[in-house]
């Protein structure tokens, strides 16, 4: 029986086309996802992500038990701010990516991880819990609406009276939104563009007055709601990797092009001798980005990568037709001696091969 969200109703009569994505019945698209992603571009969208999970932890030792399961260093977070990391198996492949938020008033942190992880995140946690610390799931009462695009401030504006240009990206307020109080304003999101994701419990905030309230605040910018379909375009063309693509337990954060939010200085971590490990001995293949021209040739996830004579270096993790830029557009993993941008390789579709050019992501400057 899969999951529905709160805002299942609103989908359905919207005319929403409603899939099975990480356990939850939800809406890959409503009217195209050429019109949703280029309103996300040019104007503003929103995006229905409840099925995101949400753990809160709190206890004395909360920061420790943060710090011990993943990558980034906890201790650097101050209240109102938001850290991206990621954690680890021992062997250093990833259990998951997620977001770390430091709470006001020093009552802990919330983790917002992927769906399809919820459970596997939550056991993992506690598994590892020697902490004088408490792992809470509230993902089931914690509504979150994603609001992207240039016009997204202009459009959430009129629901609030936080100033929203004072917050920075990667910081949050609590504030009031359309009337309700206790939403978390957060200046993240997965699409590249400005944006806030909003996160309110469903049992102090009525959803659908939420989201019909920021639809009509959004009508003079032609908002549109916008599926899990447009989402997957916009994160692509900015080269965010998602987990179960371009990251897996079978993948390493040093490899995927997550050096920079691993911080192997900090101290122990799960994962950290391993990752040390790989280091020392060099790299064998990165995850990188690469255009192809003929627009025939669409690469998908799974396609094998081959060098100019015809040997497999890698695979493919995602690809698509980047509507923005009008071109066929992927990432992968190549064995390391492959990976300079500007390298040429061949990716096999349908028994034949089209060239790529590598190309570091994003694609799309912002």
């Amino acid at each position: 029986m899969l999951k529905r969200t709160p805002f299942y109703e609103l989908h359905e009569q919207a005319g929403a086309k409603l899939i099975d994505f990480g356990g939850f019945e939800m809406p890959v698209q409503y009217d195209s996802i050429r019109k949703e992603h280029n309103a996300v571009r040019e104007s503003v969208g929103m995006f229905d992500v409840s099925h995101m999970g949400e753990f809160f932890v709190t206890g004395d030792e909360a920061e420790a038990l943060l710090q011990h399961v993943t990558v980034n260093d906890v201790t650097k977070l101050v209240e109102g701010k938001a850290q991206y990391t990621a954690m680890c198996y021992e062997h250093g492949g990833i259990v998951d990516d997620l977001l770390v938020y430091k709470l006001f008033d020093n009552t802990g942190y919330m983790l917002v991880v992927n769906a399809s992880n919820i459970e596997k995140d939550f056991e993992w946690i506690q598994k590892n819990n020697d902490f004088d610390a408490e792992v809470h799931d509230q993902s089931d009462d914690t509504c979150l609406l994603a609001v992207q695009g240039p016009n997204s401030i202009k459009t959430l504006q009129k629901l609030t009276d936080s100033d929203l240009r004072d917050i920075s990206f990667y910081s949050y307020q609590m504030g009031t939104l359309a009337g309700f109080d206790d939403v978390v304003l957060s200046a993240t999101g997965y699409t590249g563009e400005k944006g806030f994701e909003l996160y309110f419990d469903k049992n102090l905030v009525d959803p659908e007055k939420i989201w019909e309230a920021i639809m009509e605040a959004g009508q003079e910018f032609d908002i549109e709601p916008c599926g899990l379909g447009a989402r997957d375009t916009l994160r692509l063309e900015m080269g965010f990797a998602l987990y179960g693509n371009d990251i897996t337990k079978d993948t390493h954060p040093l490899e995927a092009r997550m050096g920079w939010l691993t911080k192997l200085d900090k101290g122990d971590f799960i994962g950290r001798d391993a990752l040390l490990e790989a280091k020392e001995n060099g790299l064998e293949r990165k995850l990188v980005g690469f255009t192809i021209d003929d627009r025939r040739s669409i690469p998908r996830k799974g396609y094998t990568i081959l060098d100019g004579n015809d040997n497999e270096i890698g695979f493919v993790t995602s690809g698509s037709r980047s509507i923005t830029l009008d071109k066929n557009i992927g990432m992968g993993y190549v064995a390391i001696d492959e990976a300079e941008e500007g390298n040429t390789i061949n990716i096999e579709i349908r028994n034949k091969t089209a060239e790529a050019t590598v190309k570091n992501p994003p694609f799309l400057e912002k």
